[in-house]
């Protein structure tokens, strides 16, 4: 019998803390969030990469020979023309090997000419012309190689630029090879990069690029892709791509990093703050406010996202998102929406049993 009434007992008080937290959960008002309706956002497609500066030309200027550097006519960073003469190499040698075969090709040519009017008295035979003109010939071809000499010993710029830091002084002895300036042409720079194979799709030549550089925050540098390498690297799966950009005042040097971006399309679509979206694996969903002021739990496509908004498909027309206390939510709550500034009272979510200052949200 006493176990009898103690069993009775313990269900009566278990029926009674049972009535007590419904009560007080009647009584838990629903939670308050923030809804919106979807914005229409323009959204750019865009490829980002990184980037390398190169000058539009560069040579490295290097002796043909082994000689005695004579004179040395440029500084450091100096500005060139094409043809303009850089340094002398030592050319004694080249100089008297020249006078003499100029002297030997005059001789050549006056003793043809000579033999040419015996021949053509019939004083001298054809081989002898012949002969005296291949003379002569040899000759001229030995001033050519003398003058080719020299012009090895005179080191000129093959196109304007701007010399780089000199290395090589007025005596010094060089080797054939040996490095002696380096002329860059940047008045234009060409900014090399890599696209991804997934992406080669979305490029062209002449699409617009902008750069940008840490050496100049904030600024942007404007250019257009001019070529496209047709080989991908079998290892990163990417391909290489040259855009050409103007640089006024020289202000890109080679070498530098810069960051890029591609702007491949844009559009004009519905779009909602990236913290409205809740995540489930794959899925993506977001909470609408329904009649009587119910959450319900849509699922969407997401696309791109730009300054915190993020594109959506799937919506319904005229949908007010929930973009603040979404955590809070699940699909079916009653919840609450703030008063409207100036308003008689906020949206309640208890059915339309709403408390003083509060009644049921309408439907979306």
């Amino acid at each position: 019998m006493d176990r009898l009434i103690r069993s009775i007992l313990l269900l009566a008080v278990s029926l009674l803390a049972s009535c007590s937290a419904a009560k007080e959960e009647r009584k838990r008002p629903p939670p308050m969030v923030h809804a919106a309706p979807v914005k229409r956002h323009l959204f750019t497609d865009v490829i980002k990469s990184e980037g390398t500066a190169r000058a539009n030309e560069q040579v490295i200027i290097a002796s043909n020979v082994t000689e005695r550097v004579e004179r040395v006519l440029f500084t450091d960073g100096m500005a060139v023309r094409r043809g303009q003469l850089l340094a002398v190499l030592t050319q004694g040698q080249e100089n008297a090997a020249l006078r003499g075969a100029n002297a030997s090709e005059k001789q050549a040519a006056a003793q043809y000419q000579r033999i040419k009017s015996l021949f053509d008295r019939g004083f001298a035979t054809r081989a002898q012309l012949d002969l005296q003109l291949a003379a002569a010939e040899g000759a001229r071809a030995d001033a050519s190689e003398a003058q080719a000499a020299i012009a090895d010993r005179m080191i000129r710029a093959p196109f304007a630029g701007v010399t780089g830091l000199r290395v090589i002084s007025a005596g010094a002895i060089v080797s054939a090879g040996t490095p002696l300036v380096t002329i860059s042409d940047i008045t234009r720079i060409k900014l090399d990069f890599t696209v991804p194979e997934t992406q080669l799709a979305g490029i062209a030549v002449g699409q617009n690029v902008d750069a940008t550089s840490a050496a100049y925050p904030g600024e942007l540098f404007q250019g257009r892709i001019t070529s496209i390498d047709p080989v991908i690297d079998p290892n990163s799966r990417a391909v290489m791509v040259r855009a050409l950009l103007p640089n006024p005042g020289s202000r890109l040097k080679p070498g530098m990093l810069l960051s890029v971006t591609v702007k491949r399309s844009s559009r004009l679509v519905d779009a909602v703050p990236e913290l409205a979206v809740v995540g489930n694996g794959e899925e993506r969903s977001v909470f609408v406010v329904g009649p009587g002021g119910k959450a319900r739990q849509v699922t969407v496509k997401t696309g791109l996202r730009d300054n915190g908004l993020i594109e959506v498909t799937g919506l319904p027309a005229g949908a007010k998102v929930i973009d603040e206390g979404v955590l809070k939510v699940s699909d079916g709550m009653m919840v609450r929406l703030p008063k409207p500034k100036g308003g008689a009272g906020g949206n309640g979510g208890n059915g339309g049993r709403g408390k003083p200052g509060g009644q049921a949200a309408p439907a979306s």
